[in-house]
């Protein structure tokens, strides 16, 4: 298990973390969401051992994990940390990026680790292509197999599939983080990307002025939102008095209610319009399954 125990951080006296007390599992996957400048990269890196705590503890399955005042080398064998800069070799092949850190003296045991974590990150085809020509999202695939290769207890990830076409990531969460769930691999995420939490998370953290402001399922924060931020993770939001927050698409236009608002705008949205519009002065959003007209007058009603 994973315990961060009440730490707090900051690379100057301003503190950029505060009190964040958490524990993960052995094969759980947690995600840690908040704004640009919340933390998230700065609380994976004190997790990896990359600076020291000014405040509290860190332990992995009882070993307390220390900074560089106690560790030559940075980090720990049981942990990887995949950043957004891969520190790849450019002018060797995929397969031997990903088999850098395996045994010679097992050439067919190494070939078939190589092999199977090639198919995890879906670069069949670029097994003996070399770095140096993939593009950026081809490049983070090799750099999620190379640390997986060596089997670590838990893994850090700092938006892993940033660099990733969109038409290919869906795919790849699955097969990645299925992967660390069959192997028990305990998996850390920090991400702005919803799609690299729902169906995936076990359990969302929300950063907000330093400290964690929400901890739960994704599926209770999205059903009961406390704050707009945690709302605006899931997808467009409202803050309608007195009803308070409400997801745009639990506003239905209904023949006749005393939420009376008119249309600005339709945005297409694939499987519906996303409408903005006023009520009271106030704009809002609502879906709806096909385009209004602006200055049109509908009548809304919240359907949770």
């Amino acid at each position: 298990m994973l315990h961060v125990k009440n730490i707090s951080f900051g690379y100057t006296k301003t503190k950029v973390l505060e009190t964040i007390d958490f524990k993960v599992n052995s094969g759980e996957n947690t995600a840690i969401i908040g704004e640009s400048g919340s933390g998230k990269s700065t609380l994976l890196k004190l997790i990896y051992g990359e600076y020291d705590l000014t405040q509290g503890e860190i332990f992995w399955k009882g070993q307390q994990i220390l900074g560089p005042k106690y560790n030559l080398v940075v980090g720990y064998d049981f942990i990887k940390y995949v950043t957004q800069e891969f520190d790849l070799m450019p002018f060797t092949t995929v397969e031997d990026n990903i088999g850098k850190h395996l045994s010679r003296f097992f050439p067919k045991e190494k070939q078939q680790r190589t092999d199977e974590l090639i198919k995890v990150v879906e670069l069949e085809a670029f097994a003996k292509t070399k770095v140096k020509t993939l593009s950026g999202g081809q490049k983070q695939r090799v750099a999620l197999a190379r640390a997986l290769a060596k089997q670590p207890e838990i893994l850090l990830l700092d938006e892993p599939f940033s660099h990733i076409d969109n038409f290919k990531k869906q795919s790849l969460r699955r097969s990645v983080f299925n992967y660390l769930k069959e192997k028990q691999i305990a998996c850390v995420v920090a991400t702005h990307n919803k799609g690299d939490v729902l169906g995936f998370a076990d359990k969302m953290l929300v950063l907000e002025n330093k400290k964690i402001i929400a901890q739960d399922t994704p599926i209770n924060l999205y059903n009961n939102p406390k704050t707009p931020l945690v709302a605006s993770f899931f997808g467009e939001f409202n803050s309608i008095e007195p009803y308070g927050i409400v997801y745009a698409h639990q506003l239905k236009i209904v023949k006749q209610s005393h939420l009376k608002a008119i249309v600005k705008q339709a945005y297409f949205n694939g499987n519906d319009w996303l409408i903005e519009a006023l009520l009271n002065k106030q704009t809002i959003f609502f879906q709806h399954n096909k385009a209004l007209d602006s200055k049109t007058f509908v009548f809304l009603e919240i359907s949770i």
